[in-house]
């Protein structure tokens, strides 16, 4: 056995005794480390001490986190196999006073984030226009009609619709701008359009308690509506309909954005709307209608 995979076996056996790991835990870290062993083996062209592993360069740690990629491994996977060979060196570090700056300047591999999957614009208008059609209660149509249409209308998260008060509903003659309340506890003002504002004033005229502090929308008994609910309620239209899988209360506002993108709409002012944090979060968007970004740099650019 060589030094370094004798090293490797002294840290599973740290792992288990004194750190008490689950076995699942420790196989797991067993594997990682045997695999990063193999490949300095080949890399290195031999295998490798205790003074190889102190004198691996940056450039020798990102050739093996390009090889796990060549060999199918996913960024997710590689910085799992990353985490398990940090542990590893600062138990080498430890006990055998191994020390290896170049492991800290390695960024960790990171996943991609998927793509906002929106509805066409005919779909998205069948979601918010039609989705109580079926329902035994003209309430009920009302206020998924209301919702709906307010999630597309507006861009809105399901957790910032179910989140309002009837003192904060868009109605007509109200505010221009409706507040809305976002993650981090951060305001962002939105406009509302006027077939938002009737919709939520059409699902008023049912609402059972509208005290100004009662939630805007709410379920069959009184109570804030789940969004559970308003998302089986999608789940059901959707396959009423033939709407594919992605139709969901959120992929309503992944609609508002990609629309008004496709429309020529400011990156900016859709950040805005949205209430992204960083303009990277809405540049997502720029990826999903790459027909409707070449047709407005033709009609904008002088040149074009």
């Amino acid at each position: 056995m060589s030094p370094a995979a004798a090293a490797g076996e002294e840290f599973l056996a740290w792992l288990a005794h004194e750190r008490r790991a689950s076995p699942l835990t420790v196989a797991a870290y067993g594997r990682d480390i045997a695999g990063f062993l193999g490949f300095l083996t080949i890399h290195l062209g031999g295998d490798p001490d205790l003074a190889a592993l102190a004198g691996l360069r940056l450039a020798d740690f990102r050739a093996w986190l390009a090889y796990e990629a060549g060999e199918g491994a996913g960024a997710a996977t590689r910085a799992r196999h990353l985490s398990a060979i940090r542990s590893f060196f600062r138990f080498l570090a430890r006990r055998h006073n191994l020390a290896n700056a170049q492991l800290r300047l390695l960024d960790t591999p990171r996943a991609r984030l998927p793509l906002p999957r929106a509805l066409v614009p005919g779909h998205a208008r069948a979601v918010a226009e039609e989705i109580g059609e079926d329902s035994a209660s003209a309430a009920i149509q009302a206020r998924d009609i209301a919702l709906f249409t307010l999630l597309y209308g507006c861009g809105l998260r399901i957790s910032e619709a179910l989140a309002l008060a009837v003192r904060e509903a868009p109605l007509p003659g109200r505010e221009a701008m409706l507040r809305v309340v976002g993650k981090g506890e951060k305001e962002r003002a939105v406009p509302v359009l006027p077939v938002v504002r009737e919709a939520v004033a059409a699902w008023m005229r049912h609402h059972p308690s509208p005290a100004p502090e009662a939630p805007l929308f709410t379920g069959a008994r009184g109570a804030r509506l789940n969004p559970g609910v308003a998302q089986r309620t999608v789940r059901h239209f959707r396959r009423l309909h033939g709407l594919p899988e992605h139709a969901t209360p959120h992929a309503l506002r992944h609609s508002f954005a990609t629309h008004l993108l496709a429309a020529g709409a400011d990156l900016r002012a859709i950040q805005d709307l949205l209430g992204h944090a960083s303009l990277s979060t809405t540049q997502r968007y720029t990826s999903v209608d790459e027909a409707g970004l070449l047709n407005v740099w033709r009609r904008t650019h002088p040149r074009g």
